[in-house]
């Protein structure tokens, strides 16, 4: 009995210590989401999710990630990758929810559209301002990214709060502004089809006029979109391009182009490296669903938020025009391996305007136009001619139109080298 006694207590003794072996070896568990209530001024009711990983920074910097219509906070904690790059990198992640009916954010009414106005801005603004107090955020440090209705948000939130937000990452958005509505309703459709199209000038004047008075240094804009969205159209992200550029006071031809896949295009304004003040990224044949896996670790790296950093982009020189005429035009592509899309600006330089349009001009050898926006065009190759659409059709002296068409190619990515405006030679700029 004693020797059954001993070796009883023995395994009593080995069982504790492999226990507690056990928990000290185990890794601690994983970090949550958590709501957070009564944040601060928060006018239209969002709510507010919380993700800090266990290995949270000291200082950490601050990502707010904005969801789609119809999505909810938790729900783009889910279905993104934003807080397992978290989990790597030691930032914070705040989850706001929309909560009004079809869960879409105000990006669309005067109080929206102002630094300090009101509706959805003022409350994640708030959530920012809570962590950075509660949770030690870096102020230096505020970033923002979102999808779809998300995605129109990262622009208000960058127009409005260039004082708050370093950079921002807009997937399948429109132009700060673009959604606006007097009406109450926060749908335009003119928008959402990608008709409206503004001088960059008239793009930057709008942010500009979101927050008067301020001479701050802009946030930097990564955009992302599909050629083939058909809920909020491609045409918006060439807008996008043209109004952040403008923004940063910079030239709308890339200074730097690649293809990080097969079927995006990046393009780079201002610089050739990750600091630029604007990069897009085109998605050939992708519809209304970004993002997709390994796109959030291209927004990390180009906020810096993976252990490099950014800096401070260096300006690109604006090209200097070729002379022409009574007209200019701009003409910008983004290429990859089998196709393109071109946006075209025909600018009237003349003193009087023009009440209807034609723009011909040739294509370069193995290249054919096969969709086009804002404009008609034939024939498909060779010497065409883009005429205008019924809501476009007049130019006011010294003001300009945008088009925009998607062709393939056998390997020339050339650009035409004149265009001719109703018989008129246009200067290239």
């Amino acid at each position: 009995m004693r020797i059954t006694t001993r070796v009883l207590g023995a395994a009593i003794a080995a069982a504790i210590f492999v226990v507690a072996w056990l928990t000290m070896a185990s890794p601690a568990s994983p970090a949550s989401l958590t709501e957070v209530t009564n944040f601060g001024t928060n006018p239209s009711g969002l709510r507010m999710h919380l993700y800090v990983p266990n290995n949270v920074a000291a200082r950490p910097p601050i990502l707010v990630a904005v969801h789609y219509c119809t999505g909810s906070g938790p729900a783009f904690y889910s279905g993104t990758e934003f807080a397992s790059l978290a989990d790597r990198y030691g930032f914070i992640v705040i989850y706001p929810s929309a909560t009004r009916s079809g869960n879409c954010f105000d990006v669309s009414s005067p109080q929206a559209l102002k630094h300090d106005g009101g509706s959805d801005p003022v409350g994640i603004v708030s959530m920012v301002k809570y962590v950075e107090q509660h949770n030690n955020g870096d102020p230096a440090q505020v970033y923002v990214t979102g999808a779809s209705s998300g995605g129109m948000m990262t622009n208000v939130l960058l127009g409005d709060y260039p004082d708050i937000f370093k950079a921002g990452a807009a997937f399948m958005g429109v132009p700060f502004g673009c959604f606006a509505t007097t009406d109450g309703s926060g749908w335009n459709s003119a928008c959402a089809n990608g008709t409206i199209i503004k001088t960059p000038q008239e793009w930057g004047d709008l942010v500009r006029g979101a927050f008067p008075g301020y001479t701050g240094a802009r946030p930097r804009m990564q955009l992302w979109h599909g050629t083939e969205d058909a809920t909020l159209r491609y045409p918006n992200f060439q807008e996008e391009i043209k109004q952040w550029t403008n923004v940063h006071g910079l030239s709308q031809t890339p200074a730097f182009t690649d293809h990080p896949q097969s079927t995006w295009t990046r393009t780079r304004y201002g610089g050739t490296g990750t600091n630029v003040a604007v990069e897009g990224v085109s998605l050939q044949g992708v519809g209304h669903s970004l993002p997709q896996g390994g796109m959030a670790a291209s927004v990390i790296q180009f906020f810096g938020l993976d252990g490099g950093s950014p800096g401070t982009p260096t300006p690109t020189p604006t090209p200097t025009p070729t002379p022409g005429g009574a007209c200019r035009v701009t003409y910008t592509m983004n290429t990859w391996n089998t196709g393109f899309t071109a946006s075209v600006t025909i600018t009237n330089t003349s003193a009087s305007p023009i009440n209807t349009w034609a723009l011909a001009f040739t294509l370069p050898g193995g290249q054919t136009a096969t969709s086009a926006w804002s404009a008609t065009i034939a024939p498909s190759s060779g010497q065409v001619t883009a005429r205008n659409v019924s809501y476009n059709g007049t130019i006011a002296a010294g003001a300009s139109t945008n088009f925009g068409f998607q062709a393939t190619h056998s390997g020339n990515t050339g650009k035409p080298t004149s265009f001719a405006l109703n018989g008129t030679t246009c200067g290239i700029a």
